[in-house]
């Protein structure tokens, strides 16, 4: 598919999604959030697909924020369906993807920038990257999940500094906060998470899937994380994967995993 504001490619079963609006440092408008949801669906669908690497264009921006002026006019009911519906189709879908989505945050990531890459799995910082969530200077909060994840990322008091000053931090700070996994030079951006991406599909994709749950049912109220880990830990027992895994352990060779 052609995107209006993406570029895709994928290579050794990693697919690079890069948002695309240099001229606006990639805000997020309708029209990116309808692609990113188009694209994450296809990708999550693609057996030739097994990590996805989340970036933006240029070296200034990872996502800037949100396009204000889509929305400088809304009324409270529209404001409301506005956050419901990036919820539902982007955010909230890739945090529950069953493939890993890796956020290479180049430059700055700010308000719904922050919280796109709050969304995957982990992410991983470029040493100029700058992350806030500034939306109350708008008289607004953060709507795509940011007073959720930030403190579940950073802990509660954190997170009410930042959201309550607006204030930026530093990569390093970011590092810091457990906002990012990695602080790399931006030059060695994508390399630096590719390779990660590589250690990641040398594994079992449908045990993948299942960790990924798992652990996002621990974060998420009237669910029992231990019992979802309990019944993930069984399914992988009826996998080919499992098979293959426990098979070349006892035959001292490397693994060929499926996902099947």
């Amino acid at each position: 598919m052609n995107y209006e504001n993406l570029l895709i490619s994928i290579e050794e079963k990693i697919a690079t999604v890069t948002i695309n609006r240099p001229t606006k440092l990639n805000a997020l408008n309708k029209a990116t959030i309808s692609d990113l949801n188009k694209a994450i669906k296809l990708l999550g669908k693609n057996d030739e697909v097994r990590v996805i690497v989340l970036t933006g264009s240029g070296e200034k921006a990872f996502v800037a924020g949100a396009d204000i002026s889509e929305f400088a006019n809304y009324t409270v009911v529209e404001g409301a369906q506005l956050a419901a519906e990036g919820q539902e189709s982007l955010f909230d879908y890739i945090e529950n993807l069953k493939k890993p989505v890796i956020a290479a945050v180049n430059g700055f990531a700010l308000g719904g920038g922050l919280e796109l890459a709050m969304a995957c799995h982990f992410r991983v910082a470029s040493d100029n990257a700058k992350m806030g969530l500034p939306e109350v200077t708008l008289g607004l909060i953060p709507g795509y999940g940011g007073t959720q994840r930030l403190p579940q990322l950073v802990g509660k008091g954190r997170a009410m500094e930042m959201i309550m000053t607006a204030a930026m931090i530093s990569a390093e700070e970011a590092k810091q906060y457990g906002l990012v996994n990695h602080v790399v030079p931006q030059a060695e951006l994508l390399e630096f998470t590719n390779g990660i991406a590589q250690k990641i599909i040398k594994n079992a994709p449908f045990a993948i899937g299942k960790a990924i749950k798992a652990i996002n049912a621990n974060f998420k109220d009237g669910k029992d994380g231990f019992e979802t880990e309990i019944k993930s830990f069984g399914k992988c027992f009826g996998t080919q994967d499992f098979k293959e895994g426990t098979t070349a352990f006892l035959e001292k060779r490397k693994a060929e995993f499926t996902g099947k």
